[in-house]
Parts: structure tokens; sequence; C-alpha cells
């Protein structure tokens, strides 16, 4: 048991740094991103200390798409994980001896380290210490955030409480969560190239202000160092900042 604790605490640790891996990411992308700001838009740094509201912004929004990321693993893992609690209770195992098994099978397809083994290791150890497993199911729920894996546990703990057929509820679900998988799997194929024409058109503007500026030197520099200029800059940046937010949110879809 205490090789097993340590090992969950392990693969714990490597989330953990590799998250505060992304966020130093996102950090120096924040920071680069106002720099670029700075230099496009005003060719001046006393512009950074103006623009430092767009790093925190865009921190935040990275943040929030890390979060979305992680749900959308722990999504798909876990449709994965009823599809083999499906497999084992057809087997002839009990509901709570089925999820105990589902963690070596999540083990070997997606590792030991993984959200949803970490997820079913705790489900295996607050079953040992006779934790109901509808209450662990909540609570995986909860701390996952993600509505499929919510929904089941209300499915699940309803279906026990009026002595429902467990193996009929839980292979329904499983195909229900298997199904939506599969359609945003296939939504996300759809999108994959929008989403990059989307990343293409919103650099299109700094590739044409490059581009006028080596050929035509000069050319813009009445928009620089004067009020009037600035203030022209700023609105093309507040413009540009509202149709790079409207274009991720049409290609942004979620089933």
């Amino acid at each position: 048991m205490k090789k097993s604790s340590g090992r969950r605490e392990s693969g714990c640790n490597k989330k953990r740094k590799e998250r505060q891996k992304e966020i130093l990411r996102y950090r120096i992308e924040g920071i680069a991103a106002v720099a670029a700001a700075a230099a496009f838009f005003y060719r001046s740094l006393w512009a950074v200390p103006f623009l430092l509201p767009l790093y925190y912004l865009y921190c935040r929004e990275k943040r929030k798409e890390l979060s979305r990321k992680e749900r959308k693993i722990t999504q798909l893992q876990f449709a994965d994980a009823i599809l083999s609690v499906s497999a084992n209770l057809k087997a002839g195992y009990s509901v709570e001896n089925s999820f105990k098994y589902a963690y070596e099978d999540m083990a070997m397809l997606h590792g030991k380290e993984s959200i949803i083994c970490g997820e079913l290791y705790t489900i295996r150890i607050g079953l040992t210490n006779n934790i109901t497993l509808e209450s662990l199911l909540f609570d995986f729920g909860g701390r996952s955030g993600v509505e499929d894996i919510i929904e089941f546990a209300e499915v699940f703990a309803a279906a026990k409480r009026n002595a429902g057929n467990m193996t009929e509820v839980i292979e329904r679900s499983a195909s229900v969560i298997e199904s939506k998988a599969e359609t945003e799997k296939e939504i996300e194929l759809l999108l994959a190239a929008r989403q990059l024409e989307q990343r293409i058109m919103s650099m299109v503007p700094f590739g044409i202000l490059i581009y006028i500026g080596a050929t035509s030197k000069g050319f813009f520099d009445v928009l620089y160092h004067n009020a009037a200029g600035a203030v022209i800059m700023s609105i093309c940046l507040c413009v540009y900042l509202a149709a790079a937010v409207i274009s991720r949110k049409i290609v942004a879809i979620e089933v």
C-alpha cells in the first residue's frame, strides 16, 4: 500500500510540475505578446506598463484553456473507464470490484500517472475504507468539473437507491458517453482547419505591418510618438483584440 501511495504521489507531483511548466510558458508568451504589442502599435517601451492588463488577460485565458484541456482529457479517459467497468460487470464482477479492476485497465491504456488512474486509485482506497461508491463518484465529478461524470454519478446514485439494474444502467451510460466522445472528436476534426485559419488570420495584421514597414521606410512614422497616432493605434489594438476574441469564440464549439 505504501508503495502504491508513493507511486500515486509521484504521479501527482509530475502532473503538478507539468502544469507549472505550462503556466510558466503562458507567462513567457504573455510577456512576449505585450512586448510585441508595444513594438508594433506604439514603438515605445513606455507603452508596456499600460499594456500590462493584456498580460493578465492573456494568462487568465490560457489558464482557462489549460483547465478545459484537462477536463477534456478527463472526460475522454472517463469514457474509457466506464467501458471497462461495463465489461467487468458483464464478466460477473460486482459494481465496486468492476471499478477497482478498471484501474488496471486504465493503467495499461493511459499509464498509471494519468488523471483517470489517479481518480480510480482514490475510488479504490475509498471503497477499502467503506466509503460508498456513489459518494466517491460525486467527489470525482466535483473535483473534475466534467458534466458527464456528475451526471453519471447522479444516475448511478438514483439507480442504486431504487434498486435498479446496475449493469444495464452502466452499459447505457457507457454507450451515451462513448457516443458523445466520438461526436466531439468528429467536431474537433472538422474544426481543426478552421482553428488553424483563425490562428493564421490573427497573425496577418502583423505580417502586413512588417512587410510595409520593410518595403516603405517611414510609411507609418506619422502614427508613432504623437498623441493622435497613439489614439488611432489604440483603437486599432482594441479592434484587433475584439476580432481575435470573436474569432476564437466562433471556432470554439462544445457539445
